[in-house]
């Protein structure tokens, strides 16, 4: 790991964010980690010197004290009173001689997400929070961080709190900046949509919206399938909530939308056949949009896992498999926002559920769908979406 260059350097020119001032300078800061056990004088006792943990968990709330208390003793001994429990961001840099630099709320912070938004981008380019699709890291890359160094951080997200720290800087363990930047992200995602993973986690309401056919795809992060969500854990019909969904997808939105596909040489390949899915949604013809959308999605991940190893496979489950595999390690992990396992039990138990010919299918189901056995009345602009999306899901992943 080599030391973050400073800003102006030839490694990292014309900085367009900087710090907001300079940090409080401390010394004799041995912080070592945090006892796990409770012990007797001379008893053995276990060293926590890595975690990351939040203010939802009990255990936060019994470190933070005394933590908070140590730096605001080396502070005050600085000739700075500054309390932790005010700050929005905390970041503490020791230096293998003990000496530290405190940073409250000065340090500029880096959020490193995922973008929706299709084509090329500039530097300084304004972008809203509809323009990202998952949280993969925080970086302060401004502050001065060694390998040698150990690092403390305490982030306000909202009405939590989050704690992260790597004391750990015995021989050979040296510190990982990619590590602490994922970590750091880790906590701030898992905060911010605290709600969205309870959600998940909770296999009868899970369960239950996978029933009707929504998911918390990716285009629906910010707020939208929360909607949806809400009337489905209210008991309510989701009527509504489906209609003012499908108002917010105009031309402009779908042609966005359109666009990052074309960007991925798997659906790029099949423009001719998608854009009519697109007109057709746009016409209000939910048919065509279904027809097309669904049969198109297994020769999508037929052609990705062709490219991937070198042979054809047509069968759902190990195409499905292989496209959680994928997901995972296009986001570097199975807890990101694109929940690949989690799409992956959608995909199974709703866009390839079981299937009897005879049977009267849902128009979510591509079995059914290709088989003719969906009343018309069943083809509706909500099942059309769901279809639009779940097209959609499966590009972020490839």
């Amino acid at each position: 790991m080599t030391r973050t260059p400073p800003a102006g350097s030839r490694d990292n020119p014309e900085p367009i964010v900087g710090n907001l001032g300079e940090p409080i300078r401390l010394t004799d800061m041995n912080l070592a980690g945090i006892s796990a056990t409770a012990a007797r004088a001379g008893e053995t006792v276990t060293i926590c010197t890595r975690m990351e943990i939040s203010s939802d968990q009990a255990l936060f709330h019994k470190l933070i004290g005394n933590l908070a208390a140590a730096i605001e003793h080396r502070a005050r001994a600085a000739g700075a009173y500054d309390r932790l429990e005010r700050a929005s961001t905390v970041f503490l840099v020791i230096k293998p001689d003990n000496s530290a630099e405190l940073w409250i709320d000065r340090a500029a912070m880096v959020a490193y997400t995922t973008l929706k938004r299709p084509g090329p981008l500039k530097a300084g380019t304004v972008l809203f929070e509809n323009d990202t699709v998952d949280i993969t890291g925080i970086w302060f890359p401004h502050v001065d961080v060694g390998p040698a160094d150990r690092i403390l951080c305490i982030i306000r997200e909202g009405w939590r709190f989050g704690l992260f720290f790597d004391f750990n800087r015995g021989e050979g363990n040296e510190l990982s900046i990619d590590d602490a930047r994922r970590s750091l992200g880790r906590m701030v995602r898992k905060m911010r949509y605290a709600d969205l993973y309870a959600a998940l986690a909770h296999e009868p309401t899970f369960s239950a919206i996978v029933s009707v056919g929504w998911f918390p795809f990716l285009e629906l992060m910010k707020g939208e399938f929360r909607g949806l969500l809400d009337a489905q854990e209210a008991g309510f019909e989701l009527d509504d909530a489906e209609g003012a969904l499908i108002e917010k997808f105009d031309a402009e939105r779908l042609g966005r939308m359109f666009d990052r596909w074309m960007e991925r040489p798997h659906l790029k390949s099949r423009e001719a056949i998608l854009r009519p899915a697109i007109s057709g949604f746009n016409a209000k013809e939910p048919v065509a949009v279904i027809k097309i959308i669904l049969s198109e999605i297994e020769g999508v991940m037929s052609d990705v896992y062709f490219e991937a190893n070198g042979v054809r496979s047509h069968r759902i489950p190990k195409l499905l498999e292989f496209m959680i595999s994928l997901a995972e390690q296009r986001a570097r992990g199975n807890d990101t926002l694109f929940f690949p396992v989690e799409f992956g039990k959608y995909l199974k138990d709703y866009t390839y559920a079981g299937f009897h010919p005879g049977d009267i299918g849902s128009a979510g189901s591509r079995h059914a769908v290709s088989h003719g056995a969906v009343a018309s009345e069943l083809y509706t602009m909500p099942r059309a979406l769901q279809a639009l999306l779940t097209l959609d899901q499966l590009a972020f992943y490839t």
